[in-house]
C-alpha cells in the first residue's frame, strides 16, 4: 500500500455544441471545465500515494504515463463511452489495474467486467472500504452504495495536478441533490432528492484554494439545482460570498444552474448578484403546461411565468 501510484485519467468528450472546441481554439484554451469529480477523488487517497492527472482533452494520454501507475483511475460520464473504451484497451494490454466510478459506471457497470474495481456511488461512502481492502490485499470488484453522504466531509480537490492555463472556467461544487423530481433527469437516482450543501468554511475554503494558485476568471459553481436550499443561500452562504469577493476586488465572475423558480425570488436574485454571479443556467424545456405537467416539471408551471417565457 505504502507508495503507490495512481494515474488519474479523464477521458475525452466527443466534439459537440457544448464541447465549444471551436471557440477554445480562438482563445489557445485545451477545455472549458476541469475533471473536478477526480481531483476530489484525488484529495480524498492516502497523501503518501503518489498522483499524477491526464485529462485526455487537454493532453494525450502516453504508454509511459500508463506504465508508471500502479492503477489507473477512471472517471466518466456517459457521453465518454467510447473514449473509456480506448483507455480500458491500452491499460489492458499493459497489465496495470483499473478502478473505476462516475456516472457512466454506475449506470453500466456490467458492461465493464475488464474493470479490476467499480466504485460506485458517491466517494465519500465508497471509496474508504475500497481503500482499507486494497490495503489488505482483498480489494471486491464493485464498491456500491445508496447512502447518501455528508458533504461537510468533501475535501478541497487537489487542484495542484491540474494545469490550469489550458482551461477556461474553473469549477467547485457547493451541493448535490435537486427537491423536484422532473421525470427526465438523473439527479434525483445519483444524487437524491433532499439538497445536501457544503459549510460556508469549505466553500470559502474552495475560494482560497483557487485564488492562491492565482487564478483570476470565471468559477462555475457546478450544482445541479444551486438554489435547492433557499435558506441558507441568503442567510450565510451568500453573504459570505459577498464579503470574500469585496476584500479581493471580485477576482472570480461566478456561473452555475438553477431550477427556474428563481425567478420568483427577487432577494435571492438579488444577492447572487451582489456575490458576482454573472452567469446561470436554467432549463426551458417547453411552453406548454400539459407537457410540464407530463414530465414533473411542476416548479415551472406558474402561468405569469410561462407567459414571460412565451413573449422571449
Amino acid at each position: 500500500m505504502t507508495g503507490l501510484k495512481i494515474l488519474l485519467v479523464y477521458p475525452q468528450c466527443p466534439e459537440s455544441f457544448w464541447s465549444f472546441k471551436q471557440a477554445l481554439r480562438v482563445i489557445c484554451k485545451k477545455a472549458i471545465y476541469p475533471p473536478l469529480g477526480l481531483l476530489t477523488v484525488a484529495a480524498m487517497l492516502p497523501r503518501e500515494w503518489g498522483k499524477k492527472l491526464v485529462d485526455v482533452n487537454v493532453t494525450s494520454l502516453t504508454d509511459e504515463d500508463i506504465k508508471w501507475a500502479d492503477y489507473v483511475f477512471i472517471s466518466a460520464m456517459v457521453v465518454q463511452r467510447a473514449s473509456v473504451r480506448e483507455v480500458i484497451t491500452r491499460c489492458k494490454k499493459l497489465n496495470v489495474k483499473m478502478v473505476a466510478g462516475g456516472p457512466l459506471f454506475a449506470s453500466e457497470y456490467q458492461e465493464f467486467e475488464e474493470i479490476d474495481h467499480l466504485v460506485l456511488g458517491e466517494a465519500e461512502t465508497t471509496l474508504p472500504p475500497f481503500i482499507e481492502d486494497l490495503g489488505k490485499g482483498c480489494a471486491k470488484h464493485i464498491y456500491a452504495s445508496q447512502q447518501r453522504p455528508d458533504m461537510r466531509k468533501t475535501p478541497v480537490p487537489m487542484w495542484s495536478l491540474l494545469d490550469m492555463k489550458q482551461y477556461t472556467t474553473m469549477s467547485l461544487q457547493y451541493s448535490r441533490g435537486c427537491p423536484f423530481d422532473c421525470e427526465f433527469c438523473d439527479i434525483i437516482i445519483l444524487n437524491g432528492h433532499k439538497p445536501r450543501t457544503k459549510s460556508k468554511d469549505q466553500l470559502l475554503a474552495e475560494l482560497d484554494a483557487l485564488y492562491n494558485l492565482g487564478w483570476r476568471g470565471s468559477v462555475f459553481i457546478v450544482d445541479d439545482n444551486f438554489i435547492g436550499n433557499k435558506k441558507k443561500l441568503k442567510e450565510e452562504i451568500l453573504p459570505a460570498i459577498i464579503e470574500w469577493q469585496k476584500e479581493r476586488k471580485y477576482a472570480f465572475g461566478l456561473i452555475t444552474q438553477a431550477s427556474m423558480d428563481l425567478s420568483d425570488d427577487e432577494e435571492l436574485m438579488r444577492l447572487m448578484v451582489a456575490a458576482g454571479f454573472d452567469t446561470v443556467f436554467v432549463g426551458i424545456e417547453t411552453q406548454n403546461e400539459e407537457s410540464l405537467a407530463e414530465c414533473n416539471k411542476h416548479q415551472n408551471r406558474d402561468r405569469d411565468l410561462v407567459a414571460s417565457v412565451k413573449k422571449i
